[in-house]
Protein backbone atom coordinates (compact mmCIF):
# COMPACT_ATOMS: atom_id res chain seq x y z
CA UNK A 1 0.00 0.00 0.00
CA UNK A 2 1.02 3.59 -0.61
CA UNK A 3 2.22 5.40 2.54
CA UNK A 4 0.48 8.59 1.29
CA UNK A 5 -2.87 6.82 1.67
CA UNK A 6 -2.19 5.50 5.19
CA UNK A 7 -4.75 6.89 7.64
CA UNK A 8 -3.77 5.25 10.92
CA UNK A 9 -2.86 2.02 12.65
CA UNK A 10 -5.79 -0.10 13.82
CA UNK A 11 -4.40 0.12 17.37
CA UNK A 12 -4.79 3.93 17.25
CA UNK A 13 -8.59 3.66 16.93
CA UNK A 14 -10.41 4.50 20.14
CA UNK A 15 -12.93 2.16 21.73
CA UNK A 16 -16.59 3.20 21.61
CA UNK A 17 -16.08 6.34 19.53
CA UNK A 18 -14.67 7.42 16.16
CA UNK A 19 -11.36 8.50 14.64
CA UNK A 20 -11.57 11.70 12.59
CA UNK A 21 -9.56 12.32 9.40
CA UNK A 22 -9.63 14.67 6.41
CA UNK A 23 -10.02 13.69 2.76
CA UNK A 24 -9.94 15.72 -0.44
CA UNK A 25 -12.02 15.42 -3.58
CA UNK A 26 -10.51 17.73 -6.18
CA UNK A 27 -10.10 21.04 -4.35
CA UNK A 28 -12.71 20.31 -1.68
CA UNK A 29 -11.73 18.96 1.71
CA UNK A 30 -14.16 17.18 3.98
CA UNK A 31 -14.08 15.01 7.04
CA UNK A 32 -14.50 11.27 7.40
CA UNK A 33 -14.54 8.97 10.40
CA UNK A 34 -13.24 5.51 11.14
CA UNK A 35 -15.30 3.20 13.35
CA UNK A 36 -14.06 -0.09 14.77
CA UNK A 37 -16.84 -2.62 15.30
CA UNK A 38 -16.10 -6.19 16.48
CA UNK A 39 -12.69 -6.22 14.78
CA UNK A 40 -14.01 -4.73 11.54
CA UNK A 41 -13.18 -1.15 10.53
CA UNK A 42 -15.50 1.05 8.47
CA UNK A 43 -15.15 4.61 7.19
CA UNK A 44 -18.00 7.05 6.70
CA UNK A 45 -18.23 10.68 5.61
CA UNK A 46 -18.63 12.73 8.77
CA UNK A 47 -22.14 14.08 8.57
CA UNK A 48 -25.69 13.17 9.51
CA UNK A 49 -28.03 12.20 6.68
CA UNK A 50 -30.78 14.43 8.07
CA UNK A 51 -28.83 17.70 7.96
CA UNK A 52 -25.57 17.34 6.06
CA UNK A 53 -24.03 20.36 7.80
CA UNK A 54 -24.19 18.49 11.13
CA UNK A 55 -21.04 16.54 11.90
CA UNK A 56 -21.19 13.28 13.83
CA UNK A 57 -17.64 13.72 15.17
CA UNK A 58 -16.89 17.34 16.08
CA UNK A 59 -13.25 16.62 16.88
CA UNK A 60 -13.38 14.57 20.04
CA UNK A 61 -15.07 11.41 18.78
CA UNK A 62 -18.70 10.74 17.94
CA UNK A 63 -21.02 9.44 20.61
CA UNK A 64 -21.82 5.75 20.33
CA UNK A 65 -24.41 3.61 22.02
CA UNK A 66 -24.77 -0.16 21.60
CA UNK A 67 -22.78 -0.24 18.35
CA UNK A 68 -24.51 2.76 16.82
CA UNK A 69 -23.29 6.27 16.07
CA UNK A 70 -25.42 8.97 17.67
CA UNK A 71 -26.09 12.32 16.01
CA UNK A 72 -25.76 14.88 18.79
CA UNK A 73 -28.08 17.34 17.04
CA UNK A 74 -31.29 15.31 16.91
CA UNK A 75 -30.52 11.83 18.22
CA UNK A 76 -30.49 9.88 14.97
CA UNK A 77 -28.81 6.47 15.35
CA UNK A 78 -26.63 4.86 12.66
CA UNK A 79 -25.38 1.27 12.74
CA UNK A 80 -21.57 1.42 12.89
CA UNK A 81 -21.15 -1.57 10.56
CA UNK A 82 -23.75 -0.73 7.86
CA UNK A 83 -24.29 3.04 8.22
CA UNK A 84 -28.07 2.51 8.21
CA UNK A 85 -30.10 4.98 10.26
CA UNK A 86 -32.25 2.93 12.64
CA UNK A 87 -33.92 5.81 14.49
CA UNK A 88 -34.57 9.49 13.94
CA UNK A 89 -35.69 11.88 11.22
CA UNK A 90 -33.55 10.18 8.57
CA UNK A 91 -34.58 6.59 9.39
CA UNK A 92 -33.52 4.09 6.68
CA UNK A 93 -31.03 6.56 5.13
CA UNK A 94 -27.45 5.31 4.89
CA UNK A 95 -24.21 7.12 5.72
CA UNK A 96 -21.87 7.66 2.75
CA UNK A 97 -19.12 5.07 2.91
CA UNK A 98 -15.48 5.83 2.20
CA UNK A 99 -13.49 2.84 0.90
CA UNK A 100 -10.62 1.69 3.09
CA UNK A 101 -8.43 -1.38 3.42
CA UNK A 102 -6.76 -2.83 6.49
CA UNK A 103 -3.37 -4.37 5.78
CA UNK A 104 -0.75 -5.50 8.30
CA UNK A 105 -2.45 -3.53 11.10
CA UNK A 106 -2.65 -0.26 9.16
CA UNK A 107 -5.70 1.41 7.61
CA UNK A 108 -5.39 2.82 4.10
CA UNK A 109 -7.71 5.00 2.04
CA UNK A 110 -8.54 3.06 -1.14
CA UNK A 111 -11.46 5.17 -2.37
CA UNK A 112 -10.59 6.45 -5.86
CA UNK A 113 -12.76 9.54 -5.32
CA UNK A 114 -10.63 10.84 -2.45
CA UNK A 115 -7.09 11.66 -1.42
CA UNK A 116 -5.97 11.37 2.21
CA UNK A 117 -5.04 14.76 3.69
CA UNK A 118 -4.38 14.29 7.41
CA UNK A 119 -5.53 12.80 10.69
CA UNK A 120 -8.03 15.03 12.45
CA UNK A 121 -9.68 17.95 10.73
CA UNK A 122 -8.08 20.53 8.49
CA UNK A 123 -11.34 22.46 8.37
CA UNK A 124 -11.05 25.64 10.43
CA UNK A 125 -14.71 26.32 11.13
CA UNK A 126 -17.50 24.41 12.80
CA UNK A 127 -20.05 23.51 10.16
CA UNK A 128 -22.43 22.18 12.77
CA UNK A 129 -22.82 25.35 14.81
CA UNK A 130 -25.75 27.65 14.27
CA UNK A 131 -23.72 30.78 14.83
CA UNK A 132 -22.29 33.10 12.24
CA UNK A 133 -18.51 33.02 12.22
CA UNK A 134 -16.77 36.34 12.67
CA UNK A 135 -19.96 38.39 12.82
CA UNK A 136 -21.48 39.45 16.12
Amino acid sequence: MDEHSRIAAVEELPDDTTFLFTIREGFDEEEAILVADDGDVRAWRNYCQHWTDVRLDKGDGASMRDGELVCGKHGALFEADTGVCTYGPCEDAVLDEVDITVEDGDIYLTDDDYEFVEQGSSITHDLSSNRSLGFE
